[in-house]
């Protein structure tokens, strides 16, 4: 299998890949993802989300542990972001892969795997499927509409943009007040 460049890079030398972003004009390629390296660094962002969120729960409560607090007291809300990030990125990178192709099943399993570790931390297995089926619903939804909000209308451009926002407000007829 010839090497492939990545694709914001220049092409390499003796490559016919003429394009740096991807185009309807050029054949897909599928990149194997780094499973473990992202899956590390995933869980160091998202230990890092869930400190965070144990510093505003320490801080929002009343108690005596002061800031140690954070760790003693609500340190598992750490704990629960990092599994839920590993967990997340491994299981989409691995099912990436293994399929290997990039689609929105992807970012389904692996929203499977981390709601599942969501509803085992409430000790229950019907939680754990519940959250299973909606973070995996959640994220494959986003993952289909084009990892954005607006449903694939981010890349239009100003001009294009402008003109959709006329077409929609509607218009008052100004009137001449005598």
């Amino acid at each position: 299998m010839a090497p492939a460049s990545h694709p914001l890079l220049a092409p390499l030398s003796g490559s016919s890949k003429t394009f740096f972003f991807p185009s309807p004009n050029e054949t897909n390629m599928f990149q194997e993802h780094p499973t473990l390296q992202s899956a590390i660094r995933v869980t160091l962002e998202s230990a890092g989300a869930g400190l965070l969120v144990s510093a505003a729960q320490n801080a929002l409560d009343t108690h005596d542990k002061g800031a140690m607090g954070i760790f003693t007291r609500t340190g598992g809300t750490i704990g629960l972001f990092a599994a839920m990030g590993f967990s997340f990125s491994f299981v989409s990178d691995y099912v990436a892969n293994l399929r290997q192709t990039d689609d929105p099943l992807n970012g389904a399993a692996g929203g499977c795997a981390a709601g599942f570790v969501a509803g085992l931390k409430r000790g229950s297995l019907p939680v754990a499927f519940g959250a299973c089926a909606g973070m995996a619903t959640l994220i494959g939804t986003f993952q289909a509409a084009g990892n954005n909000l607006t449903g694939g209308l981010g890349d239009e451009t100003r001009p294009e943009r402008e003109e959709r926002r006329l077409r929609f407000f509607k218009h008052k007829p100004l009137t001449e007040e005598a």
